[in-house]
């Protein structure tokens, strides 16, 4: 299927694209072409707005602050943590499919943290916010030393 795209300049100049955006033949991906425009630095804004109130809730818990978004940045960096580790993990999944497998396997994480934890007697906000960030750097640390030794389907062209 073929799209067509018409675009009006100022100044009065119309452009038409009647490239495909699947077409391999002309030179450009669609994933390329889709990021161009205004919003194309969003996803990167929001990533850093997201790990800045996650590392902000946990240092907030690490310190012992008593400030009211304390529990809910606690909470967003316990649930984005772990999220954000196994979805690197799991490159071959569509974007739906691989959010809600990261955000299924991040509560089942933390779950077993807190069982874990619990049944060993050994229950803090701290002891939970530690293991959940050695869950997750370990996750991402593997996923890096996966990455550089090129055994991911992405590099070996599958």
């Amino acid at each position: 299927m073929q799209t067509i795209r018409s675009t009006t300049y100022p100044g009065g100049t119309d452009t038409t694209d009647q490239t495909d955006p699947a077409d391999p033949t002309d030179g450009t991906d669609g994933a390329e072409r889709a990021r161009s425009g205004p919003g194309r630095d969003l996803t990167a804004l929001l990533a850093g707005a997201a790990t800045a109130a996650g590392g902000l809730g946990a240092l907030l818990a690490f310190t012992g602050q008593g400030s009211p978004l304390r529990g809910p940045f606690v909470l967003f960096f316990l649930l984005a943590a772990p999220a954000a580790a196994i979805a690197a993990a799991l490159t071959g999944l569509d974007p739906l499919g691989r959010a809600v497998a990261s955000l299924a396997g991040a509560v089942a994480v933390d779950m077993l943290v807190a069982q874990v934890l619990l049944a060993t007697h050994q229950w803090s906000v701290r002891g939970g916010l530690v293991a959940v960030s050695a869950f997750s750097a370990l996750v991402l640390l593997l996923v890096a030393v996966r990455r550089w030794h090129g055994r991911t389907p992405g590099r070996r062209g599958w």
